[in-house]
């Protein structure tokens, strides 16, 4: 539930509320607005006298809450959430751009494709050190150092860094070189992986499952935030459907319903949603109309012979073209590249 208190509310008003809920074995989470204060109660709520905390003349109103997913709430923080990546943010009025190879594959290659995304004007350069694949005889990734790999290039570029984890290991890895930390879609409902991200300091992209529908996708962010890390994006990035046209069925629709539910930034990763390079712009150009807070891109120096995911990743020049097509649509969405 959560606990709304009045405008004139003082913060020894709040804190006495507080008080109360802690007292009763409850956990709060606090939410200062302009122009609310809301906190929201976590836990056993029949250890808390409901009625006497309404009954306090601070409070405006007491609201239960009927999803399982709380911290990840928009009831619970009204206000969109926004945070730091190295030298960047992702939320309100930014349009966040995670580019670069699907798999790291070697130092040179790595930087080139950098420089490269940082002149046209991406922020945050991606890359996966870990890759968990359909086959067991593709090609796994450089592990510990592709992510020294990723620190020397955002050491020479000031790009901030993102990889995914796959296991505990590779989060105690991954913590000492990049800037962010990526939950693939495979793992979206792998429990202990959420809370080892969830201990991390670092802000935490979490995909979209395979399967997953919109509530599973919140509870899975909810396990990071309850962990203690409350810097989680969410990443739409296409759901397995009967259609085969496309790699998978890009669920746009999935950013206005997040839009309503909570306040955690949506990533769009039209790359991964298509499978097929000359899909990402107009889906780029799309997401953002829907109010995405970012994109994630593949761009490969030499697509045709990269090691993973050589199809959907963009050259050089097409990336420049997505870049130059898509400013109109973030300048209309109020948003800065």
């Amino acid at each position: 539930m959560i606990i709304v208190m009045q405008q004139n509310a003082t913060k020894d008003d709040v804190q006495k509320i507080v008080a109360k809920i802690e007292h009763a074995g409850l956990k709060t989470h606090l939410s200062v607005g302009e122009e609310v204060t809301i906190l929201g109660v976590i836990g056993d709520k029949s250890k808390l006298d409901i009625d006497a905390i309404a009954a306090e003349t601070s409070v405006q109103k007491v609201v239960p809450i009927t999803e399982s997913y709380k911290l990840a709430n928009k009831k619970f923080h009204p206000e969109p959430s926004r945070f730091a990546v190295k030298n960047t943010f992702i939320g309100p009025d930014n349009l966040a751009i995670m580019a670069g190879p699907c798999a790291v594959e070697t130092e040179e290659q790595l930087m080139c494709i950098a420089k490269a995304v940082k002149k046209a004007g991406a922020t945050i350069l991606r890359g996966g050190a870990y890759k968990p694949r359909t086959s067991p005889y593709s090609f796994q990734g450089l592990e510990e150092e592709g992510l020294k790999y990723m620190k020397t290039a955002s050491d020479e570029t000031g790009l901030a860094t993102i990889c995914e984890v796959t296991s505990a290991h590779a989060v105690e890895s991954a913590v000492k070189y990049v800037s962010m930390l990526q939950v693939g879609a495979r793992n979206m409902q792998n429990f202990e992986l959420l809370k080892e991200v969830g201990k991390t300091k670092l802000p935490v992209l979490l995909k979209r499952g395979l399967s997953a529908t919109i509530d599973e996708w919140l509870n899975a962010a909810e396990y990071i935030m309850a962990s203690g890390n409350p810097n989680v994006a969410l990443c739409e990035r296409g759901i397995r459907t009967y259609e085969t046209s496309t790699r998978n069925t890009l669920d746009l629709s999935a950013v206005c319903v997040l839009k309503e539910r909570t306040h955690l930034p949506v990533i769009v990763d039209p790359s991964h949603a298509t499978g097929v390079r000359s899909y990402v712009e107009p889906l780029a150009k799309a997401a953002v109309a829907c109010g995405a807070d970012g994109l994630m891109i593949e761009v490969h120096n030499d697509p045709a012979h990269a090691l993973s995911d050589g199809p959907q990743s963009l050259t050089f020049e097409q990336f420049d073209s997505v870049m130059e097509h898509i400013k109109p649509y973030a300048e209309l969405s109020g948003r800065r590249i």
